[in-house]
């Protein structure tokens, strides 16, 4: 039997990235997945790929739109695993050349975003008494870098959100994980650099960074420990990064 075998799971920002590569992660253990994100077409085309999985378009800055999305696609189930993976980053202007609509943007999907992922799934898990909860972190909240303040600080928003939630269903049957990556070769620094594609590869130029599929399988690892085992929090570096700051390009 597949170590996920007849789990429900939900992953948000599953279009794309590490979202996606999560969902095929899950699914290749046996998990149904509800494939949570806005752009349809793409969750439609992944849905294609894994046995059992369902499109759910959403946006995880609407929370009752979010509830509403998950309760329906679950059809009376229970979400008994969840990766919640809402994360975007607008520019790296210093805060004071910053724009607040920007800032917005950047805390409700990755702060309020996260939070109501997990409104649509921890109560259930709580009444199962049984539940994998994943927060996808970054090294950003937990060391700030120029020109990373808000992500940074919404980054370890999230991290406490990840401690809080340890503590608040203490005794309940719940796994709480925070997984934490560096560089992640996806479409973030696109994003970051409002669609600039030549200033996004320079990024990851002469690095071998982590691909989507690193990030997937620390995921798959920690939620696929023996009940008596939570494993907490991963922390992920490329082997050319030491730091934030500090990463090794060949020329």
């Amino acid at each position: 039997m597949k170590r996920l075998q007849d789990r429900l799971a939900l992953v948000t920002g599953a279009s794309a990235g590490i979202g996606a590569a999560t969902a095929r992660a899950l699914a290749s253990e046996g998990a149904r997945v509800l494939l949570a994100a806005r752009r349809r077409e793409r969750l439609e085309a992944l849905a294609a790929e894994l046995p059992g999985a369902r499109a759910v378009e959403l946006d995880v800055c609407d929370a009752a739109g979010t509830l509403a999305a998950v309760r329906e696609a679950a059809e009376g189930a229970t979400v008994d695993l969840a990766v919640l993976n809402a994360g975007m980053a607008r520019g790296i202007e210093p805060l004071q050349e910053g724009d607040p609509a920007e800032w917005s943007e950047v805390i409700d999907t990755n702060v309020k975003g996260v939070l109501h992922g997990l409104k649509a799934v921890l109560p259930g898990m709580v009444a199962a008494r049984h539940g994998d909860l994943v927060f996808l972190g970054s090294v950003a909240g937990r060391w700030v870098y120029p020109g990373g303040s808000l992500y940074c600080a919404t980054k370890a928003a999230v991290r406490s959100l990840y401690e809080g939630t340890r503590l608040d269903t203490f005794g309940s049957g719940v796994r709480c994980t925070t997984v934490d990556p560096g560089m992640v070769e996806t479409d973030f620094s696109a994003v970051r650099f409002r669609g600039d594609e030549e200033r996004a590869k320079k990024v990851y130029a002469g690095v071998d960074p982590l691909t989507p599929e690193d990030v997937a399988d620390a995921v798959l690892y920690a939620v696929t420990r023996p009940p008596n085992v939570n494993v907490g929090e991963i922390v992920m570096w490329a082997s050319a990064q030491a730091s934030v700051t500090l990463c090794k390009r060949e020329e």
